[in-house]
């Protein structure tokens, strides 16, 4: 069966945003080209290693000699995007992501493929005629501008959680908290 591709070339938006209180938050990469709207469920960790690692491409695209593809050093201010989410429906939950770097176009390429283990009741949208769950993706194209304001405030949106315990290095909810400590 073909896996059906979400693909945005071009978006017009691309952001991790979440939904819930710090602590209990669902993190979703949400991308927008005109219309047409995907919004995918991720983990924490994984929202902050995808910003961790398009800085890292970034950052060594930047210091090739002559910066042939213009790669901004900070995040353009006609770039930032603080706006909330859009209307959010649950294409997937994230399960294998890849990141790469397209020279022809010069923008950072991000896959994003579903958990495999899901019950096909989970996500009654991606089942074909037949009843089974429909293999798919989100391929998106990003160009280094934009891919430079999205590492931020996915870096900043991961950052706006609990805060952390300065005793054990724990979250600590907005009720109270109760250090704990390994034992010896």
């Amino acid at each position: 069966m073909p896996t059906r591709v979400h693909e945005f070339a071009w978006p017009d938006r691309v952001v991790v945003g979440t939904i819930g209180r710090p602590g209990a938050r669902t993190f979703y990469l949400q991308v927008r080209a005109g219309t047409q709207i995907v919004s995918i469920a991720l983990e924490k960790q994984q929202s902050a290693l995808l910003a961790e690692k398009v800085d890292e491409i970034l950052d060594q695209l930047g210091t090739v000699e002559g910066n042939p593809f213009s790669v901004p050093t900070s995040t353009p201010i006609e770039l930032v995007d603080n706006d909330p989410l859009e209307a959010v429906q649950e294409q997937f939950r994230t399960g294998a992501m890849t990141l790469g770097w397209d020279p022809t176009t010069a923008q950072v390429v991000i896959e994003a493929h579903p958990i495999t283990d899901v019950d096909a009741d989970d996500n009654d949208e991606s089942l074909d005629e037949h009843g089974a769950n429909e293999p798919e993706m989100l391929l998106v194209r990003m160009p280094v501008g934009t891919a430079r304001a999205f590492a931020k405030r996915t870096r900043e949106i991961v950052g706006a959680g609990r805060p952390t315990c300065p005793l054990c290095g724990n979250p600590m909810d907005a009720d109270g908290h109760i250090c704990t400590f390994p034992e010896v």
